[in-house]
């Protein structure tokens, strides 16, 4: 089946970038990226003093040389990636000005073609849905049918109501016991000091967190010429106002809204990237992906 989200021209140009994580996973199966524990891939990782029973394949000779004492050469473990997207469906994500895509279908977009070639590597991809009333749930897996049954769900995601994005987040944060990379796309109209919480208790678990902050244009730039009547898509309020007269205090209170979410993502040391609707979604992408390749910590 085609789905509207998916390009395979972009995933042939994107297929040979390999994903990684910035922080070491421990997964189920041997994979690329790096995991808390030792095992016997090629990179070094630190030495540690031989004791009875070590392989003794492993032992540094030259440090022997050196020390007169017997040394054994531990590497990094590779496992596989688990990665989590979740997407907030709430009411505000449906907003598009019209000429652009609206926020829902632009997190499909990145959603779909990040999934798709994180499970084309090997890796494991899931998706967590969420607004107030609803939170549907696919857990990680890397089996081929994994990517048919994500994009059937993302197919049938229709934006509503109030966010419940901040209670999924802690939801992951209890349920997934492993580390994961937890990929978040939203527009975060959310109380700030609650998503620092939940972003507080992903990082208490070790999980490596991407943030994608959507904003249609019109609501980073507040162009309106008469006066306009504003609907709050979550919860139906509505207000009417000149924008002439609160451009500055609107373009003020955005500036402070988004410095505040960009600081409470940093201090968990998430990867947040404030994204237009506008902006070409192959290039978000591939900077994404190339981006994480050195930033390994």
């Amino acid at each position: 089946m085609k789905y509207d989200f998916l390009d395979t021209d972009v995933l042939a140009r994107l297929g040979a970038i390999p994903l990684e994580s910035r922080f070491p996973m421990v997964g189920n199966v041997a994979g690329r990226h790096r995991s808390p524990h030792r095992g016997s891939s090629v990179e070094f990782a630190e030495y540690r003093k031989y004791v009875p029973g070590d392989d003794t394949r492993r032992l540094d000779w030259k440090a022997y040389a050196r020390s007169d004492r017997y040394y054994i050469k531990e590497f990094e473990a590779d496992t596989n990636l688990r990665a989590y997207f979740v997407i907030d469906t709430s009411g505000s994500m449906d907003f598009t000005s019209g000429e652009n895509p609206s926020k829902i279908d632009f997190a499909k977009k990145i959603a779909a073609t990040l999934s798709y070639l994180i499970v084309n590597q090997g890796d494991s991809a899931g998706l967590s849905c969420c607004s107030e009333k609803l939170h549907l749930e696919i857990p990680p897996s890397r089996r081929a049918a994994q990517l048919q049954h994500i994009f059937e769900t993302l197919k049938d995601i229709e934006p509503t109501g109030e966010t419940g994005l901040v209670h999924a987040l802690h939801q992951i944060a209890e349920k997934t016991q492993q580390r994961a990379l937890v990929i978040i796309l939203s527009d975060l109209f959310v109380e700030t000091e609650k998503l620092a919480d939940a972003l507080q208790h992903l990082r208490f678990r070790k999980h490596d967190i991407a943030m994608f902050h959507l904003l249609d244009p019109q609501e980073v730039d507040f162009h309106f010429e008469r006066p306009h009547r504003f609907v709050d898509l979550e919860d139906g309020s509505v207000v009417v106002a000149e924008p002439n007269l609160i451009v500055d205090e609107y373009h003020e209170a955005l500036r402070e809204f988004l410095e505040t979410v960009e600081t409470k993502c940093h201090n968990v040391h998430a990867d947040y990237h404030l994204l237009q609707t506008n902006a070409n979604y192959e290039k978000v992408v591939s900077d994404f992906i190339t981006s994480r390749l050195t930033k390994k910590r």
